[in-house]
């Protein structure tokens, strides 16, 4: 005779209540937050006039902060709350979480005043890295859960291009750094591939009631593959013809299989911001990895341009539209974009504008331009953490666990 499975009751929380073992419950609520207050305040350092320090100067840091710090954090924060749908397991709450966010601020403080070597700034933010990796990968080997099995290993990944870049920097290793940022925003790009292929069509179906659409098997590896190739290629430093290659073919694959999705969802999509917001930062992401394609292959005044139309467009709009999804849905409130996140929405898009023009060959104005980029993209975050912050400390407004 068949044995009914009986779940147990979830116990009830005080609704709404600032809570320490709430703001540590999953990891979107201490990362979401540190990742939105950070990627405000470096990008305001950055444009009035922060040069980082002897370790990581200029450049170096505003890009290593903003693509292992900022987008880091928040895929890290996405990935270790998710696999604990996929998989059924407990996620990583309490201490082990905590300890696990004050990796990944001690690795922002250490970026912000080491001087020298370093030394400080990649153990703590690599460790974080391989820490989150760990994380990830004991529910998924206990449940062999197989298609998510990939996934710490691409984290892996991650945290050895920071290492490489870090050697880079500190002159270690004969490599160029400011192609290694360029590889390891690709890096972010082809996350943003496997986890926007996942999220937008069940996003889709969630919203608007129409059958969700199944992606084949393969289409995640196949998204990935180009921003990768790119990657290896951004890193060589060498110029060839293999990039436009890998870049129109990403373009166009990432943008034929939201396409199959829009077909069914239709219209539809444009009466949801929650939805809008998230093809628009896919849709950005396809066409830099087009442009970045093209830049590396034989346009080199134009990978500026590029590498801003992913960063900002690609994962400024997409995490900004991931965060204020699922925190609705992870904190036990409708799934009903709050008034003031339109207008966020609205700043992080003017903010891809603006830093585009600035990267303009020949642009008169890019200081400016740059200037108004950096306090759209500040602005936007700030708004998040506003209207979200308050949710992200306190008690789901259900009473539920998580």
């Amino acid at each position: 005779m068949a044995i009914m499975p009986l779940d147990e009751p979830r116990p009830r929380l005080p609704p709404n209540r600032a809570d320490w073992r709430a703001f540590t419950a999953m990891a979107f609520r201490p990362l979401y937050l540190g990742a939105a207050l950070f990627g405000a305040v470096a990008i305001l350092a950055w444009v009035h006039g922060f040069a980082g320090t002897s370790a990581l100067p200029g450049l170096l840091w505003h890009g290593h902060e903003m693509i292992w710090g900022y987008a880091g954090a928040i895929i890290v924060g996405f990935l270790l709350t998710a696999v604990a749908t996929w998989t059924g397991q407990k996620p990583l709450r309490g201490a082990p979480l905590a300890a696990l966010a004050a990796l990944w601020l001690g690795a922002r403080i250490a970026a912000a005043l080491e001087t020298g070597t370093p030394v400080l700034t990649g153990l703590l933010s690599v460790g974080f890295l391989l820490a989150s990796a760990a994380a990830l990968a004991v529910p998924v080997v206990r449940t062999r859960n197989r298609r998510n099995l990939p996934i710490p290993f691409l984290l892996v990944g991650f945290a050895v291009a920071n290492s490489v870049f870090l050697l880079a920097a500190a002159g270690r290793l004969a490599i160029d750094p400011a192609r290694l940022l360029v590889a390891g925003l690709l890096v972010v790009a082809g996350f943003i591939a496997v986890i926007g292929l996942r999220v937008i069509p069940f996003f889709s179906h969630r919203a608007l009631q129409h059958p969700q659409v199944a992606h084949p098997a393969w289409a995640g590896r196949a998204a990935i593959l180009a921003p990768l190739v790119l990657a290896v290629i951004a890193a060589s430093g060498q110029d060839t013809p293999l990039a436009l290659v890998a870049g129109v073919a990403g373009m166009g694959f990432n943008l034929a299989l939201l396409g199959r999705n829009l077909r069914v969802a239709g219209t539809g999509v444009l009466r949801h911001p929650l939805l809008w917001i998230l093809y628009a930062g896919y849709v950005l992401t396809a066409l830099g990895l087009g442009l970045a394609g093209w830049a590396l292959a034989m346009a080199p005044a134009w990978l500026s341009a590029a590498v801003h139309l992913i960063a900002i467009g690609g994962i400024g709009v997409l995490t900004l539209g991931m965060m204020t999804r699922t925190a609705l849905g992870h904190t036990g409130r409708p799934l009903a974009l709050p008034a003031p996140m339109v207008p966020a929405y609205g700043l992080m898009l003017v903010a891809v504008v603006a830093r585009l023009a600035a990267a303009w060959p020949g642009m008169t104005h890019a200081p400016a331009l740059i200037e108004v980029a950096g306090a759209c993209f500040a602005g936007a975050l700030l708004l998040f953490v506003w209207r979200y912050g308050p949710w992200l400390w306190r008690t789901r407004a259900d009473g539920l666990p998580g």
